[in-house]
């Protein structure tokens, strides 16, 4: 499955346009799922590998919150349509930690590779969002101080491992960004209440160890 199936769910026009697509996801994040969100920046019209906002040189082009902040994310439906209704192909960005969900992510290639293995180990992961980039398996809300506790007693860590939890972001799916689109590589369960996430010692532990016993590269990215 590559996208939201919830019972705001409607048909794409046939012109393509994700309008109606991103607001029933967003809807279907905040109201359904609590997750806080808010719509990030859209691409540069001029050239959609380049971001919306101020800097020449962002990174993150059309995956990041800049107008409003971050700190503007919500579960409320009626500020959620009034967003997508005004910016209708405007990103969805989650805002990490709290009571939402928090992520880890790593390179593509690794990723994937990652995944066959901890599907080997019959390791249970909850939804994995994917960009032409990075993957980031979502997990259950953490802390810093439980994160640094986690990396303090590993003997090795990944540097291209990342870490959103609380005061951090993540695009979500069908988001249109400057590096491409954002899909489910695993999608959440249809009709749930909200999506099962596994703990991130969990998630971490198999995630460097999958890493560490496949030889895979994941370089800084």
């Amino acid at each position: 499955m590559r996208e939201i199936l919830g019972r705001r769910r409607r048909l794409l026009s046939q012109s393509g346009d994700k309008g109606p697509e991103l607001i029933d996801s967003a809807l279907t994040f905040a109201t359904e799922w609590q997750w806080p969100v808010l719509p990030g920046v859209t691409a540069d019209q001029r050239s959609t590998s380049r971001c919306g906002c101020p800097d020449p040189e962002c990174v993150l082009p059309g995956a990041h919150p800049f107008d409003p902040g971050l700190l503007a994310a919500t579960t409320d439906a009626r500020m959620v349509r009034w967003w997508w209704t005004n910016r209708p192909a405007a990103p969805i960005i989650l805002a990490t930690g709290g009571e939402a969900p928090c992520a880890v992510s790593l390179p593509a290639l690794a990723a994937s590779r990652a995944l066959v293995a901890l599907d080997r180990q019959g390791m249970r992961l909850g939804p994995v969002v994917a960009s032409p980039t990075r993957w980031a398996i979502l997990v259950r809300p953490y802390s810093m101080e439980q994160l640094g506790e986690l990396l303090y007693a590993k003997d090795f860590v990944p540097g291209s491992l990342r870490f959103h939890s609380e005061g951090g972001y993540l695009a979500l799916p069908p988001s249109e960004t400057g590096r491409g689109d954002i899909r489910w590589e695993r999608a959440p369960l249809p009709g749930s209440a909200s999506p099962w996430l596994p703990d991130v010692e969990a998630v971490v532990d198999a995630v460097v160890d999958a890493l560490t016993r496949t030889g895979v590269s994941a370089p800084e990215m």
